[in-house]
């Protein structure tokens, strides 16, 4: 299967071997970010620095001021991690060494945007709101969003593009130093902390029949059981929140998410003109929040060219990919990419040992092509292994 790994820009740039070293791995392509939050990243083989730290989101190439003069929402330069085209210089010498450059975009993923205006957050039942989440019901964040998608996106010398974040991001961050596993929430209690009660999302409900007020206390009255122990998160979200309020407030989000991806895919094919691949990492349960977004497999691939999907490796992760690649095979079509996306660090809970395994397992499940996640971050030993498994494959 084709494959492409995961890079960014601080990966290649000043470091004269990189390029050739990600070739050899035996991937075709190179996913490279040019849109991503922020992030404290290791560079295991830089000459020149061990450690990079992306203070915030940004965008990792000089923006387009014509489009951009005057708005409130733009998007943030990067600083001295990814200075001047960082993007440009690392895709031309991935390029030089034989490589297919697609861009990889982060969306709605952004705690600089939050900080600066609190309005644009999700808000929970509770209040809290949530800096690093936009809410993507909100007119402004779409805005942006959508003008930050076809620029991220249509990068000179791109053969395509990966959207990541494109929905909702909810609880589940990973936020500086987190503190909020002492209950766990499972899947119901997550997706119940990620419903948004901003204006836009409340006016939505009432839109809808429900009296937003009344739908918020619903919601912390269904986490009640779960902060005192005495419900499990897990139990399913009708079985917490009632069919009531769980079949409208997944028809809200799904609605809501569905139109922001066809208009995100919309503004990307207009930039870019014909031939240009768009792909979406994405999950195929409607309600999963964060950087793999839910979507309703049918619809989105009517407007997408295939979907990156997160997959678990080792012989433990056989019902997971399971459970992500094959309602997407179900309704693939013959030219449809259904990528398969792997961690091959190991220190980051990944298995590249059995890459060549899981992969093989992949394809009999309906995937196309795999991802590499990540080329840059990976040890020497976790590089060889991938290696490895892609040469035997």
């Amino acid at each position: 299967m084709r494959a492409s790994a995961f890079v960014y820009p601080w990966d290649v740039n000043g470091d004269p071997a990189a390029a050739e070293r990600i070739a050899d791995l035996g991937v075709a392509q190179v996913t490279l970010a040019a849109a991503y939050h922020s992030t404290r990243a290791l560079t295991p083989r830089h000459p020149r620095h061990r450690v990079v730290t992306a203070e915030h989101a940004a965008v990792l190439y000089p923006v387009d001021e014509r489009r951009w003069q005057g708005r409130e929402l733009r998007p943030y330069p990067a600083g001295a991690w990814a200075p001047g085209d960082a993007w440009g210089s690392a895709a031309e010498a991935l390029r030089a060494a034989g490589l297919d450059v697609h861009t990889w975009v982060v969306l709605a993923h952004n705690s600089r945007l939050g900080a600066e205006y609190p309005d644009t957050s999700v808000v929970n039942a509770y209040g809290d709101r949530y800096p690093w989440a936009p809410c993507i019901a909100r007119p402004a964040v779409r805005g942006y969003l959508l003008d930050l998608a076809a620029e991220a996106a249509v990068r000179p010398g791109a053969a395509g593009t990966e959207l990541e974040s494109l929905g909702w991001y909810g609880l589940a961050h990973l936020h500086a130093h987190d503190k909020i596993g002492g209950v766990p929430l499972g899947d119901a209690g997550q997706y119940l902390m990620s419903l948004c009660f901003c204006p836009s999302c409340r006016a939505g409900y009432a839109g809808l029949g429900a009296d937003p007020d009344e739908l918020a206390a619903g919601v912390r009255a269904a986490l009640g059981p779960v902060w005192s122990g005495e419900a499990e998160g897990n139990a399913g979200i009708e079985a917490l929140l009632g069919p009531r309020w769980t079949e409208l407030t997944l028809k809200w989000r799904t609605r809501t998410a569905g139109s922001l991806q066809e208009q995100a895919v919309a503004a990307v094919r207009a930039a870019a003109g014909p031939g240009f691949r768009v792909l979406m990492h994405a999950d195929p349960v409607p309600y999963r929040c964060g950087a793999n977004a839910g979507v309703d497999v049918g619809r989105i691939l009517a407007q997408v060219d295939g979907l990156v999907l997160p997959c678990p490796g080792g012989p433990a992760g056989a019902a997971g990919r399971e459970a992500v690649l094959a309602p997407v095979a179900a309704h693939a079509g013959p030219d449809t990419v259904v990528a398969a996306n792997f961690t091959v660090v190991s220190g980051m809970g990944g298995s590249p040992g059995t890459l060549a395994a899981d992969a093989a397992h992949a394809a009999e499940l309906g995937a196309t092509e795999l991802r590499l996640y990540h080329a840059g971050l990976a040890s020497r030993a976790d590089l060889a292994a991938a290696r490895a498994a892609l040469h035997t494959g």
